[in-house]
């Protein structure tokens, strides 16, 4: 199920609410206008993060196709400093202004302290700019305000400039150094750069597409924004802004309002969102760097939207190389996010990627360098692929929708607490890798947790407030490897009924980082040999080698050998290890502080 219209629908509604409510009693219009916020919020999970990119763009509005540069008129137009000189057909020049008001292509080479307008109704205009410099002090270097399309060519080998007046009224229709009221095309091999004194660098009304060229953009507020689309194909773009970088604003069609990248470098400082979509953000090849609000090391003001990637209902991540540092979440979604091939590392302020509804991943990479919590979902979905994180905080958080005080299976905590409330949301892990370095819960589900295959490793948190994993209902496991050490202070494994075998074990004191942790079987065989990275009391271990009801031996001071998944080592070797504990299998440990804290 795919609900494209959840941002523009649910928006649109709670306008329409609060306008009618005007003359209604204040406790009528409050009571309608949080209803309509609700719906907004609920229609938030409803999008179907399964979606792949090709789902994803097929639900858009089509990208116009750039414009034939054969039709129409041609010729040159030659810039002189305070004016022009053009013999082209659709040509006019009065003293500093250049317009166009035909069909064609037309080369633009020279000086211009000035402006070009292109104004031609439903017509395709093409401008080579072949070693233009133009700047204007009063509006848009070059504005369309009346064209069907516009393109701009940067001719081989050229070097091309646009700069705009410092500033803009309030109410301009023209807003910005390169400016078309139709859809926009950037295209060539040359080089073009764009400044936006007054607001933004380069805005379309409707779509803007980049297919190739060098692009440079520095702006007061936005880099490239356009109302319908933004579509990279190839090129280098370059943006410095004080707004977002890439922006698509469209918020009354479902279909418009996206943003997506299928190839080039792109390479965004911003002070506010990297990537900003009213609706989707889908990427399926190229390289995207983000650095938002001064990266991760920064916190963003409250008033102040300083996310890497952010999108109103779903982000389709397919392809290639994404790198994202931002002071706000690093990847958001008011809907989805579904992980499905791209190379991805962010670093975060904040959430290193938030989710109000799903947060699939199904190929790829994902590695959270910094965040405070690093994956923050309503239902989180790993299937395939490999996911490091490092939070200050959670690691995953499985969090958002409604909640009940059904407290039944909620796995086994140790020492007080328990009765937690048990929210309308999971974690669950089908396959791929998991490797959480946490110093708050490691692994934490408001609702449920599932574990049926892959790996899963937590290097949980040193304090007793938190634990390694923290599950408020039902935690089940079928299948794969989970270890998780941790405090003793909050230990929480496995329900009774779970398929697969799992043990705890609590150690009568802890042990420092870079010990090496063994488990063995009855026979003394070694069946998990872990290092630890930090000072650990308490081991939660489940695989197929694990059997309910069987004792298990824990050892320390061992070696171990072989690769290593987050300190979870495929071979080791006892040697003169110490024994340290011995657990059945299935059954918590006794003793503990503290308890689970309450949400």
């Amino acid at each position: 199920m795919r609900i494209r219209n959840k941002v523009v629908a649910a928006v649109s509604s709670l306008v329409l609410v609060t306008a009618v409510l005007a003359g209604c009693s204040s406790a009528e219009s409050a009571a309608e206008t949080a209803t309509a916020a609700a719906t907004t919020a609920a229609a938030s999970t409803t999008v179907d993060g399964t979606q792949d990119a090709a789902a994803a763009l097929a639900a858009n509005e089509s990208v116009h196709s750039a414009g034939s540069s054969g039709s129409g008129s041609t010729g040159a137009i030659q810039l002189t400093g305070g004016s022009a000189t053009s013999t082209a057909e659709g040509v006019t020049v009065d003293g500093a202004t250049v317009t166009v008001t035909a069909a064609g292509t037309y080369t633009i080479s020279g000086k211009l302290a000035g402006q070009i307008v292109v104004n031609a109704p439903d017509a395709t205009v093409t401008l080579i700019l072949d070693g233009a410099e133009i700047t204007s002090s009063e509006t848009a270097a070059i504005a369309a305000t009346e064209a069907k399309e516009l393109v701009i060519q940067l001719a081989a080998g050229s070097v091309n400039t646009l700069a705009d007046a410092s500033s803009y009224a309030d109410d301009a229709g023209v807003n910005a150094a390169l400016f078309s009221a139709g859809h926009l095309t950037v295209t060539g091999s040359g080089k073009l750069t764009v400044t936006g004194n007054g607001n933004d660098g380069i805005t379309s009304k409707d779509g803007l597409l980049v297919e190739s060229g060098t692009i440079t953009v520095k702006a007061k507020d936005d880099g490239l924004r356009g109302k319908d689309y933004v579509v990279v194909n190839d090129g280098a773009v370059t943006v410095t802004s004080g707004g977002d970088g890439l922006k698509a604003d469209n918020d009354e069609d479902a279909t418009a309002g996206y943003v997506a990248i299928t190839g080039g470098t792109i390479s965004l400082t911003t002070t506010g969102d990297g990537v900003d979509a009213t609706t989707d953000i889908v990427i399926t090849g190229g390289t995207l760097k983000v650095a938002a609000g001064g990266g991760h090391t920064q916190q963003a003001a409250d008033d102040t939207s300083a996310k890497g990637l952010k999108a109103g209902v779903i982000q389709v991540l397919e392809g290639g190389t994404i790198v994202v540092s931002s002071a706000d979440d690093a990847v958001h979604s008011d809907g989805a996010v579904h992980f499905n091939g791209a190379e991805v590392t962010v670093a975060s302020g904040d959430d290193g990627v938030h989710t109000e509804g799903q947060q699939i991943i199904d190929g790829g990479t994902l590695n959270v360098a910094g965040a405070v919590e690093g994956l923050e979902a309503a239902e989180f979905v790993l299937n395939k692929g490999t996911v490091h994180v490092v939070s200050s905080d959670d690691g995953i958080n499985g969090a958002g929708g409604t909640t009940s005080t059904d407290t039944a299976d909620q796995g086994l905590p140790v020492g007080p607490g328990g009765g937690e409330e048990v929210g309308d949301f999971s974690v669950t892990v089908n396959g791929g890798t998991l490797v959480i370095d946490s110093e708050g819960d490691g692994l934490d589900s408001n609702g449920t947790a599932s574990i049926t295959g892959g790996t899963v490793v937590v290097n949980g948190p040193q304090g007793d407030g938190n634990g390694a994993l923290d599950v408020n209902g039902s935690f089940t496991i079928s299948g794969g490897t989970l270890l998780a050490a941790g405090s003793a202070g909050m230990v929480v494994a496995p329900g009774t009924d779970a398929e697969q075998g799992w043990l705890s074990a609590t150690l009568d004191s802890a042990v420092e980082a870079g010990t090496t942790v063994q488990i063995t079987d009855g026979d003394g065989t070694v069946v998990a040999t872990y290092v630890t990275t930090k000072t650990v009391q308490n081991v939660v271990f489940s695989s197929p080698a694990i059997t309910s009801g069987q004792q298990y031996t824990v050892h320390t001071g061992g070696t171990a050998t072989g690769a290593s998944t987050g300190g979870l080592y495929a071979s080791g070797k006892l040697g003169r290890a110490t024994e340290v504990a011995t657990v059945t299998a299935g059954q918590a440990p006794a003793g503990g502080r503290g308890g689970r804290r309450s949400r």
